[in-house]
């Protein structure tokens, strides 16, 4: 990225940030990866499809879908 790009995107970012407040963008390697309690749905293929082993505890998880997707199969 050149560095008048750079600066664009930090002037773009910083404006941001004061008219919503810290932490309204964030990048991608900012932070490093959280490791988050989980729950195992009982699925192996599930909890790896989940792709952190469970459903997050602690945490509202939404399950939605069409009609007849399986959704309550899985309560």
């Amino acid at each position: 990225m050149d560095e008048n790009r750079k600066k664009a995107l930090t002037a773009a970012l910083s404006q941001i940030e004061r008219q919503f407040g810290k932490g309204a963008v964030m990048r991608m390697n900012d932070t490093a990866g959280v490791d988050v309690p989980v729950v195992s749905t009982g699925s192996i293929a599930l909890d790896a499809a989940l792709g952190i082993g469970g459903l997050p505890r602690g945490r509202v998880v939404e399950i939605y879908g069409p009609e007849s997707s399986g959704k309550t199969t899985l309560t």
